[in-house]
């Protein structure tokens, strides 16, 4: 039988999505499972996007530019530059999700072999796409006890060499929900300009900033316009995810030239998505000071609720919706599939995301889960009643932590 490619065996399975075969099974036992694993939202989608496709009246599904209509990106030119991002349609390549805006800015910066600084945990599928582009993960490890905030620049520019191209940042972050401060992308920039690296910023969580904090992108820092390339969706600002829209923004014009030709080579994105966009774009202000409201509601419920179980820590975190949780437990891939497989509570379980999918360093995470917070509040506090049960009896729990020695229940 032929065998399937090195690449093929070597692409990582997603830790968000491979639990899904056991979840699937507890349902069919009668099991009510709370879906905590998947950044997949509950809040309804803006009337205005559901509307736009409602009423589309063309007789032709046809191609759009490679690029993404004209029109398209001239609306999102509009809500760009409210951020005060000072870009053009020529700035924009629309991409089939965030997905696609990361590949291609992988493919179009950086040569097989070449490597990326990346604080870890970081959104898994970035393994995926490293993988897929040939291109070396280099993480740096962010801690816990400090809610995950960017590691120091020393740390950086230790793992910098001749084949460092590119610093990648999440921001609001995904897994953690840590919102990086101006402070700390100004260190970066300093970075980047520095060793001439190109800085990817994710901004898929731009939209949700808590307590009164204030998002920073790359873009609003002077001196950087050929180094930063922004990747954004519309999945988590519009509660949108199936749309799979996305775009890749920058001011280098080289990069645009070559992150087109492989738009090219895909061909292009939707067209009923892109009509989507558009009226997404005028979408009011007050459904995402209602959605604010709502995520913070459920942070600190979901917060609150892990903060009081014993042995359990949640740094509560300043974006995005999702927490990292430290639990008392020997290993969070079998904990998450125990969770599925051999437990519940009064006929419910818990779905979560094993932290290790979301490291690359060997053996970190061990004892943390994410969790995201895109349930009701009252799913939340029933989720996070299974969860106390769960670890009071789940075999492997931890009972102290002393001098990184884990000491477990006989």
């Amino acid at each position: 039988m032929p065998k399937i490619s090195h690449k093929g065996q070597q692409m990582p399975a997603s830790p968000i999505r491979k639990l899904t075969p056991f979840a699937d099974k507890a349902k069919l036992d009668g099991k009510k499972v709370y879906h905590l694993n998947i950044g997949q939202p509950d809040i309804e989608t803006p009337e205005g996007m559901l509307n736009a496709i409602k009423n589309i009246s063309f007789k032709v599904w046809a191609y759009t530019p490679s690029e993404g209509t004209l029109s398209y990106r001239k609306k999102l030119v509009e809500y760009y530059n409210k951020l005060g991002y000072n870009i053009t349609p020529d700035n924009i390549i629309v991409t089939t999700g965030g997905s696609e805006a990361i590949t291609i800015s992988m493919m179009a910066c950086l040569d097989p072999g070449d490597e990326v600084i990346i604080p870890e945990p970081f959104y898994a599928n970035y393994n995926g796409f490293a993988c897929q582009s040939d291109i070396v993960v280099k993480p740096i490890l962010s801690y816990i006890e400090n809610g995950f905030a960017l590691p120091p620049i020393s740390e950086f520019e230790k793992l910098i060499t001749d084949k460092t191209k590119a610093i990648i940042i999440c921001n609001p972050n995904n897994p953690t929900g840590y919102l990086y401060s101006r402070e700390e992308l100004e260190a970066l920039k300093e970075l980047a300009l520095k060793y001439d690296l190109y800085l990817f910023s994710d901004e898929a969580y731009r939209e949700f900033c808590y307590d009164g904090q204030t998002f920073t992108s790359p873009m609003h820092l002077d001196g950087l316009d050929n180094n930063v390339i922004v990747m954004d969706t519309v999945s988590k600002r519009y509660s949108a995810c199936g749309a799979r829209l996305g775009c890749l923004i920058t001011k280098n014009k080289e990069v645009i030239a070559a992150g087109l030709k492989f738009a090219q080579a895909r061909l292009s994105p939707g067209m009923v998505e892109q009509i989507a966009g558009e009226a997404a774009v005028d979408t009011p202000d007050k459904y995402f000071e209602t959605v604010n409201k709502e995520y913070t509601a459920r942070r600190n419920t979901i917060v609150n609720a892990l903060n009081k179980m014993k042995g359990v820590y949640c740094p509560n975190p300043g974006g995005a919706f999702y927490v990292v949780a430290q639990l008392p437990i020997d290993n969070a891939d079998k904990f998450c599939q125990w969770m599925l497989e051999s437990f519940s509570h009064e006929n419910q379980t818990v779905m979560m995301a094993p932290a290790t999918g979301f490291y690359s360093t060997a053996g970190a995470g061990l004892n943390e889960v994410r969790m995201a917070y895109v349930l009701n509040i009252n799913d939340i506090e029933k989720a996070m009643v299974c969860l106390d049960e769960a670890l009071k009896v789940y075999p492997g729990r931890v009972l102290s932590l002393e001098s990184g020695v884990l000491s477990q229940k006989s």
